[in-house]
C-alpha cells in the first residue's frame, strides 16, 4: 500500500466519502465530454496490439467500466475487435475486474461514513445487502437500476461480502455479454459471424431467470418464517 493510500485512508469518514463522490462526477463528466472511438477502427487494433491484445483488452475495459462507460458498450467493442466468444470472454473478465475494483473503492472510501449514519428503514435495507448471496447480486444487477460501475461503488459502501458479490455480477453480466459481442463482431464483419453465436446469450438469459426466481421463493420463505 503506497503512503499516499495509507494517508487517504487516515482521513476522516466524511472526507473520504466526499472524495467517493467527486470521483464518481467526475467520471460522469468525463463520459460526456471524452469523445468514443469510431467502431469501424476497432478492428485493426488487435492486430496492432499482437499477442499483448487480449491483456490490454480486459485491462482497457476494466478501466473503462471503472470509469462509469456503460458495459453495452465494453462489450460490443470487444466483440468487434475479437469475434463473438473471445470477445464476450474478454469482456466478462473485463466486468469481473471492474467489480473488484469499483467495490473495494466504494468500501474503503464510502463504508464507514454509510455504516454510521443508517438508520430505520436504511439500516434495515443494508442488513439486506449484507446477507444477500449470489441470488440477490443477481437481481439487483439485472434491474435498470444505475451503470455497471456505479452500482459496483455503491455496493462496496454496503455491508455486502465480496465474493458473492463478484460472482452475482459475472453470473447477470454473461446473458448480454455473448449477445452484445456477437452484435458488435457482426457490425464489424457481417460475413464472418456465425450468429449462432448468440445462442449463449439466450440460455444465460434463462438460467438468469431461473437463478433469479430460485432466489426470490427463497426470500420469500425465509421472511415467512421470520414472520
Amino acid at each position: 500500500m503506497t503512503a499516499t493510500v495509507r494517508r487517504l485512508l487516515r482521513q476522516p469518514a466524511a472526507v473520504r466519502f466526499a472524495i467517493l463522490l467527486l470521483l464518481v462526477a467526475a467520471c460522469g463528466v468525463l463520459l460526456l465530454v471524452v469523445p468514443r472511438p469510431d467502431p469501424s477502427e476497432l478492428p485493426g487494433l488487435a492486430d496492432r496490439l499482437g499477442t499483448a491484445a487480449p491483456v490490454a483488452a480486459v485491462a482497457a475495459g476494466a478501466l473503462l467500466l471503472v470509469a462509469l462507460v456503460p458495459r453495452t458498450f465494453v462489450t460490443l467493442a470487444s466483440g468487434a475487435i475479437f469475434g463473438p466468444f473471445e470477445g464476450a470472454a474478454y469482456a466478462l473478465t473485463a466486468a469481473l475486474l471492474a467489480a473488484a475494483v469499483g467495490f473495494t473503492v466504494g468500501r474503503l472510501l464510502g463504508r464507514e461514513f454509510v455504516a454510521e449514519r443508517v438508520r430505520g428503514r436504511l439500516a434495515r435495507l443494508d442488513g439486506w445487502f449484507t446477507r444477500q448471496s449470489v441470488f440477490g447480486v443477481i437481481t439487483v444487477r439485472l434491474l435498470p437500476i444505475a451503470g455497471f460501475g456505479l452500482v459496483s461503488y455503491g455496493y462496496g459502501t454496503t455491508g455486502a461480502r465480496l465474493l458473492p458479490f463478484l460472482a452475482g455480477s459475472v453470473i447477470a453480466a454473461a446473458p448480454s455479454a455473448f449477445g452484445y459481442a456477437a452484435v458488435g463482431a457482426a457490425v464489424a464483419s457481417p460475413g464472418d459471424v456465425q450468429w449462432f453465436a448468440v445462442a449463449p446469450a439466450g440460455l444465460g438469459l434463462i438460467a438468469s431467470l431461473v437463478l433469479v426466481r430460485h432466489w426470490w421463493r427463497a426470500e420469500r420463505r425465509r421472511r415467512a418464517a421470520e414472520g
